[in-house]
């Protein structure tokens, strides 16, 4: 069930971060609310998981998930240019956090 909370705590941080960019700084009402709802859920759900999950594995998987996550979205929808070093930077993400979930986290 940890690992529920942190799939559910990943989505909402991308959902937040997502708003964000849509809240074009704080100058749109409504995405500037989700952006704090999203990220609270997030931070919640996130403290949830942790009980269960080793700190440094559900951190990681949480920030570098995310960040991939969020990447793609910047990519797909926001137009941002896709580089070769980005790819690249993307995948080592990735890499380290299959490292981390491989070294020993509790399962």
């Amino acid at each position: 069930m940890s690992w529920m909370y942190l799939f559910f705590a990943i989505i909402s941080e991308v959902t937040g971060t997502t708003c964000m960019k849509l809240s074009g700084g704080f100058t749109k009402v409504l995405p500037s609310i989700a952006m704090v709802i999203f990220y609270g859920i997030s931070l919640t759900s996130l403290t949830i998981a942790i009980k269960n999950i080793d700190v440094s594995v559900a951190y990681a998987v949480w920030s570098g998930i995310g960040t991939a996550l969020i990447t793609i979205i910047g990519i797909l929808w926001f137009k941002e240019p896709a580089t070769a070093f980005k790819i690249i930077s993307i995948g080592l993400v990735i890499v380290g956090v299959i490292g981390l979930n491989l070294s020993g986290g509790n399962h």
